[in-house]
């Protein structure tokens, strides 16, 4: 058929005209073959690279060029801010000096010049020259294919004669319409008038159809002249494919033949053998997954059974195993559709059964008497549980364990309360019901009894809560073992699989290329796995089966377990299904450490409620030193007790013990402060006699012991009181509340030793009360308070020197008071010393004070004396011989007080103050030392003052220096 393309298609390699082949090796361009363009191509041909640069979508979507590019133009042209039109549209937008404004060169368009088209001139020249030459040459393959369109469209026109009806392919005149359409009867069925016009029309009818025939003979005739030799060619070899085709057939016939045989003979047999081997492991599957429902239909029985002997641990597991069971072999089996959920609610009854066991646990193993005998409570029973309530994840049973605990140590006092008053016959329980009151009826060694009975309880009550918590601990610290060995062996496994896919990957490696495995292994281990796997073995019986087939656990199970035991020699087996992860474990493990120290808090709280109620109406604070230094040691002895068991302090009982320490310091103090200050208001500042147990209460101070000795009746009525108290060898003569200070001052020192947390309360109201004592004497002795307070007449000298000689003896253990105190406080505590510091100070100004006293009472002496002294007989003269009485007195005052080394000094400072009003007094006179008459009568004078000074005891080698009374010549 003609083509109806404008251009005709381009001939092929087997024409005759091979001078349409393009002369241009396309290797040499490193391009591909092009076949020859049309003269007048309506499309471009040739290399796509040669054609212009046009975007595309797929090369240059990331890439900017021209074409991305727009201008709005409206927008550019309608500024709604200008208030008219200007003449040039470009001005209106960008303003009046837009034209004159230099453009700035875009970044991303290059320079266009003649160079960037060298190349593609280059390119295109030798393209255009071809082209021309084709276009010349290419005059011939028209008037070819004008001649071969010719005969093609003669032969069509003919066809086209023939109608299209006869050339459909569904073309039957069985066809009612296709037969009319040929032969269209209606010609035919007119009147009889027109009998010859029908049959012209019948004949010309018979002529077309004729004609018809005749074109399609001669194609045919011509499609045949063109395929003649194939025809003929066909029509030769028919006979020969005949009997090509009867041999095939007898071959085929003898081949089926010896097959038949064959299947009769070699293949009949083997497959009954494979399929009764197939059948008989069906069987054993039905038989074993039989065998495994009749033993899943027993879970609920022996869970029933498990549970009644307090085996929660094997019953969960049988539990887990058979929920594994049914989910993954016994899938889709009607009969257990309901056990699954049964089984789960199950193991919600054995939860709430495990929680109500651990609480029925706790309260029996708290609740038993306390004895000394401290071993956990059926220990078997105990790791079952806990293990159970593990296993389900109820992390929170410990806090059951602390809430009995609790309950238990309300219970002890209680129980120990009720037992000590039904003893005690003193109290009626009827009229006193409550009791709290029956417990303040008690006196102290009753009540302090009772307090040591119920320390001793709840010692062994916090030993057993610590052996149980240990256990319980023991358990958690078991599976957090147990967590690190599996995922250590897990990595162990991981590692030991990689090695083995190296191994297999070698072998398969060795396979391939040849070689064979007895190569790559011993002999001896190929001729093992030859054994093993030998077709000769003797099968199974119907009972034994497989481990992958017949084993009742789950085939995909991977439960373990292994051994462990407790501290308390519990052997438990330990599953891999214990689902908890380290982190869980742990701050299990810390939470129950916890609870041992909320155990001790809780002993501490309720013994602190016990002495609070016994402390309402003050009966602590009524507690003599001995009495509370006892109960103070008790309580130190349980603090101590509970902070060895559980291993934390715990500050609530040691609290109140520092609270009531306080309020005994307090009241102490107060009653030594009283005391004190009753022993002053009725001191009358005359030397007292020193019994013998105060000296021995010196001298043990002396020895380097700051306590109360022990009190000897015997002896001390053998021996008489002292005058003076021996001191290291010094003689103190002191007032009578001076011997009490001492003693008061040692019962603050041993109170110390006694309760060493009140050391700093002790330290700062001893500081108080010698302050207090300092301030105090000197109000009633240089401030003659004594005169009102006492009655005494007159403050004497003899007053003050005992005065100072008392404070002198105070400050003497000052530095042994200090020194006891510094070695029982803590380094940061040092700072608190420096009140004895300040107290040392007062009491040397206090002492410097009384000395300032005597020497005045003196100076106001020679004042008075001295003002009316005259220059005459007789001498020594009456002013002199009344001062040497006065100073005698003085000496006679104070020497048996006083040591020798301060009455010199006194005495010196008093012979200043004589010898500075006896120089102004002669200066007054005008005597001066000129040997005359009136200075003999003065030398006379001194003469005998300075003889009767040194006359004195102990002034014998005093050094008067009396030549200062005469004005120094100049």
């Amino acid at each position: 058929m003609a083509s109806s393309h404008s251009s005709s298609p381009v001939p092929q390699s087997n024409s005759s005209d091979a001078f349409f082949k393009k002369e241009v090796d396309a290797t040499k361009r490193f391009r591909p073959v092009q076949s020859l363009p049309d003269v007048c191509p309506k499309e471009p041909t040739g290399n796509p690279n040669n054609l212009h640069d046009s975007p595309s979508l797929v090369v240059d979507q990331q890439r900017w060029t021209i074409y991305h590019s727009k201008v709005n133009l409206p927008a550019a042209l309608n500024d709604p801010r200008l208030a008219k039109r200007e003449s040039d549209f470009f001005t209106k937008t960008w303003g009046v000096d837009f034209v004159d404004t230099e453009v700035t060169p875009s970044f991303y368009l290059p320079q266009i010049t003649k160079e960037h088209f060298a190349l593609y001139q280059q390119e295109i020249t030798p393209r255009e020259k071809v082209h021309e030459r084709c276009k010349n040459i290419c005059t011939p393959k028209d008037t070819f294919d004008r001649t071969l369109l010719h005969t093609h469209d003669k032969s069509r026109t003919d066809l086209e004669q023939v109608p299209k009806i006869f050339m459909k392919p569904d073309f039957a005149l069985e066809d009612s319409l296709t037969f009319n359409a040929v032969l269209p009867w209606s010609h035919f069925s007119t009147a009889g008038g027109k009998g010859n016009r029908d049959a012209a029309s019948s004949k010309l009818l018979q002529e077309k159809l004729s004609h018809y025939l005749d074109i399609v003979e001669v194609n045919i005739a011509h499609q045949i002249s063109l395929r003649s030799e194939a025809f003929f060619h066909a029509m030769t070899s028919q006979h020969e494919l005949q009997d090509y085709l009867r041999k095939t057939s007898q071959a085929v016939k003898l081949l089926r033949e010896k097959i038949s045989k064959i299947d009769k003979v070699m293949c009949e047999g083997s497959l009954r053998v494979l399929r009764l081997s197939l059948t008989r492991n069906n069987c054993i599957k039905a038989y074993n997954k039989l065998k495994l429902m009749a033993t899943v239909h027993q879970t609920q029985p022996t869970v029933q059974l498990l549970l009644s002997t307090s085996e929660y641990v094997g019953a969960l597991d049988l539990i887990a195993t058979t929920q594994e069971v049914l989910q993954q072999e016994l899938q889709g089996i009607h009969s257990f559709r309901h056990l699954g959920s049964q089984l789960c609610e199950l193991e919600k009854l054995i939860d709430k059964m495990m929680i109500a066991e651990f609480s029925t646990y706790a309260r029996n193993d708290l609740n038993r008497p306390l004895e000394d005998d401290c071993q956990i409570l059926e220990e078997e029973r105990l790791v079952s549980l806990v293990f159970g309530l593990l296993k389900q994840r109820k992390l929170n049973f410990y806090e059951i364990y602390g809430d009995e605990m609790i309950n238990t140590a309300k219970n002890i006092i209680k129980q120990c309360v009720v037992n000590t008053v039904s003893q005690i016959e003193e109290i009626d329980t009827e009229v006193v019901v409550k009791l709290a009151d029956q417990m303040r009826m008690m006196n102290f060694p009753q009540w302090f009894d009772l307090l040591k009975n119920i320390f001793s309880k709840f010692t062994i009550f916090l030993k057993r809560v610590k052996a149980t918590l240990n256990t319980i601990r023991s358990v958690v610290f078991l599976v957090l073992d147990k967590n690190q060995k599996t995922r250590d062996l897990e990595d162990t496994l991981q590692k030991n699989s990689a090695k083995e896919s190296m191994v297999d990957s070698e072998v398969a490696y060795l396979t391939h290329e040849g070689m064979f495995i007895s190569d790559a292994f011993g002999d001896g281990e190929l001729a093992a796995s030859q054994r093993n796997t030998s077709p000769n073995s003797e099968p199974c019986s119907s009972d034994s089966v497989s481990e992958p087939e017949c084993t009742t656990d789950s085939s995909s199970s991977k439960e373990h377990t292994s051994s462990s035991v407790t501290p308390g020699g519990v052997e438990m087996m330990i599953g891999e299904d214990m689902k908890l992860t380290d982190q869980e474990l742990v701050r299990l493990a810390n939470n129950i450490q916890e609870l041992l120290y909320n155990a001790s808090d809780v002993c501490h709280d309720r013994s602190v409620k016990f002495l609070m109620a016994r402390a309402k109406d003050g009966f602590l604070e009524k507690l003599n030193s001995n009495e509370f230094v006892t109960l103070s040691r008790l309580m130190e002895g349980f603090i101590l007790d509970t902070e060895q068991i559980c291993g934390r302090k715990s500050m609530s009982l040691r609290g109140a013990l520092q609270s009531q320490a306080n309020r005994f310091v307090n009241r102490f103090h107060e009653e030594r402060k009283t005391k004190l200050s009753l022993l002053l208001d009725n001191e009358r500042w005359k030397q007292a006699e020193v019994p013998a147990e105060f000296q021995d209460l010196v001298d043990s101070v002396s020895d380097g012991r700051i306590s109360l000795p022990e009190k000897k009746p015997t002896a001390t009525e053998e021996r008489k009181p002292a005058e003076f108290l021996i001191v290291e060898g010094q003689k103190y003569a002191t007032v009578g509340t001076v011997l009490l200070l001492i003693r008061i001052i040692l019962e603050y020192c041993q109170c110390v030793d006694n309760i060493p947390s009140i050391t700093t309360d002790m330290l700062t109201r001893l500081s108080d009360l010698l302050k207090y004592f300092n301030s105090r004497s000197c109000q009633l002795v240089l401030g003659a308070g004594a005169l009102q307070v006492v009655g005494l007449k007159t403050i004497t000298t003899k007053n003050l020197a005992l005065s100072s000689r008392c404070l002198q003896l105070i400050v003497h253990y000052i530095p042994i008071i200090r020194a006891h105190f510094e070695a029982r406080l803590q380094p940061k505590q040092f700072s608190m010393l420096r009140h004895f510091d300040h107290i040392t100070k007062d009491y040397h100004d206090h002492i410097a004070e009384i000395s300032a006293k005597l020497v005045a009472i003196m100076d106001s002496l020679f004042d008075k004396l001295l003002s009316k002294y005259e220059v005459k007989a007789p001498v020594p003269s009456a002013c002199f011989r009344n001062i040497c009485k006065q100073m005698a007195k003085m000496h006679e005052a104070i020497y048996d007080l006083l040591p020798e080394e301060q009455t010199q000094m006194l005495f010196l400072r008093i012979n200043a103050s004589y010898k500075l009003h006896l120089k102004r007094q002669l200066a007054h006179l005008n005597v001066v030392n000129d040997g005359g008459p009136l200075n003999g009568l003065v030398t006379s004078d001194v003469a005998f003052y300075t003889g009767n000074l040194q006359a004195l005891k102990g002034l014998n080698n005093l050094d008067l220096n009396m030549a200062e009374i005469w004005e120094q010549k100049r």
